[in-house]
């Protein structure tokens, strides 16, 4: 194992195990640790770093779990490397997480068009049955995968301007932010289900098979809501990370 530095913080009320296997994961991701490299065993990491080997084993099992390490008998514990796209329950765009991970965004635009909002489009987004929204559905990829089919609604005085061009180009809040419109709030919810024949086509996966959804109302500084998003996911590499801390 390279000579890794664990920053811990003893004081946290983050588990130990966790901040271990955090920080692994980064150095996997980094590309400090790659693929076939062995790992120190449980007991010279936890001498290493005061650490107790039952926290040591905890971490590494984290790691097992997430596929980025296997245990091989004889061998000892191996990096595997990590293909799946983590994504923080945050208000980011997809685009820009895909750019700050290092991986190679592609978007192709299927649909980029104003149409009157029906009851349940016009309720999220607080305007009237029948107003004009801009709909626009986004297959997004990564390093040429598909990854993500995304539909969008956006109040029309919101997106008057917004182009086909400018969608293909880059994120949606990137766009946001050059007319001047700053999410600041969104209510999400986050969920599965099982795909569309058409939509396991889009995403590159069988029909039915299982897809992480995410159903998005997000607001800009006014409290206005400026779009609706719903949005299905590959589950076979991609997910949602959120720490939760009890108080």
């Amino acid at each position: 194992m390279p000579d890794l530095t664990f920053d811990l913080d003893r004081s946290s009320p983050v588990p130990l195990y966790y901040q271990v296997s955090r920080q692994i994961e980064a150095a996997i991701d980094r590309g400090d640790l790659t693929p076939g490299m062995r790992l120190e065993n449980e007991t010279g990491i936890a001498n290493r770093w005061g650490l107790s080997r039952p926290t040591v084993r905890r971490a590494m099992q984290e790691l097992v779990d997430k596929g980025l390490v296997v245990r091989k008998r004889g061998i000892g514990t191996q990096v595997v490397g990590n293909h799946t796209i983590k994504r923080q329950v945050q208000l980011t765009s997809l685009y820009d997480d895909l750019v700050q991970a290092g991986r190679e965004p592609r978007t192709d635009v299927l649909v980029h068009s104003f149409l009157e909002a029906e009851e349940a489009v016009a309720e999220r987004l607080g305007i009237a049955v029948g107003d004009n929204v801009l709909h626009v559905e986004r297959l997004r990829f990564a390093d040429g995968e598909p990854l993500a089919l995304m539909r969008n609604w956006l109040p029309a005085d919101v997106a008057a301007t917004f182009t086909r061009a400018q969608f293909e180009s880059g994120g949606l809040y990137a766009l946001f932010r050059s007319r001047g419109i700053h999410p600041r709030i969104a209510s999400q919810r986050i969920g599965s289900r099982d795909a569309s024949a058409a939509e396991a086509r889009r995403l590159g996966v069988r029909r039915g098979a299982c897809v992480l959804t995410m159903d998005r109302t997000t607001y800009d500084d006014s409290g206005r809501a400026v779009e609706l998003g719903r949005h299905l996911y590959r589950s076979d590499n991609y997910s949602f990370e959120v720490m939760v801390v009890d108080r």
